[in-house]
């Protein structure tokens, strides 16, 4: 029986690991991103040459409202991304149910093409710290996806992975580079320009080129300033 998953795909590096890590694994790959009102509107495109570049079977990119709600520097204009800061509270950046919405919607996706894993790039340690990140969240997620499908409810169990998440940020690095990922097709900035290019001052950011430097890989992420250190 072929293995499906449905992999949430949004152009930055953690998701683009997973995709690679699952089509390893042979399963049969459904990619998922979404509009969501974010600033980033280059990660969408990024979504689509990652799906395209590791094979995924499909790419659909779903249109939701919620930054319509605002409430979050990734959705709202009128609040800027912050610098990199690192001091464990949950930032501005943090969208409200985001991870909720999305897991629900890869969920009813999973059902329609009786794909029994929806897999997650999320990462519990070099992360931003918010809360839908976390394996408590994820066990909670999936044991409701089980209660609240007719598939679960019938035997056919899902699960979800998230491969990455006690991971830091080198060692998902060092995972991609064996698995043949170009990760200058990825974007992870917060705040990325038109063209991709990333601001090299958010967590993402900072996290992401701090991980290339511990992994001893060069830096293939395009920014909008030369002459990035290290905070």
């Amino acid at each position: 029986m072929t293995k499906r998953a449905i992999v949430l795909t949004s152009g930055g590096l953690d998701s683009a690991t997973c995709l690679a890590m699952l089509k390893r694994q042979s399963f049969e790959c459904y990619s998922l991103s979404f509009d969501y009102g974010q600033r980033n509107r280059s990660e969408l495109d990024a979504a689509r040459r990652v799906a395209e570049n590791l094979g995924a079977k499909l790419h659909r990119c779903v249109k939701l409202g919620i930054g319509v709600l605002g409430g979050s520097a990734l959705t709202d204009q009128t609040i800027a991304v912050p610098d990199y800061r690192g001091d464990g509270k949950i930032p501005v950046t943090y969208v409200p149910a985001r991870n909720t919405v999305f897991l629900s919607m890869a969920l009813g996706w999973a059902e329609i093409v009786h794909a029994h894993h929806i897999v997650m790039g999320v990462n519990a340690v070099d992360y931003s710290g918010y809360p839908d990140c976390r394996p408590q969240y994820i066990e909670a997620f999936q044991s409701m996806a089980n209660l609240a499908t007719k598939a679960g409810v019938e035997g056919e169990q899902f699960k979800i992975l998230t491969p990455l998440i006690k991971l830091n940020k080198a060692e998902i690095i060092k995972c991609g580079v064996e698995l043949g990922i170009d990760y200058s097709t990825t974007v992870t900035c917060y705040q990325a320009d038109e063209q991709g290019r990333a601001c090299g001052r958010c967590d993402s950011c900072t996290l992401r080129r701090k991980g290339f430097l511990d992994a001893g890989v060069e830096d293939p992420t395009r920014y909008q300033i030369e002459d990035i250190s290290i905070a």
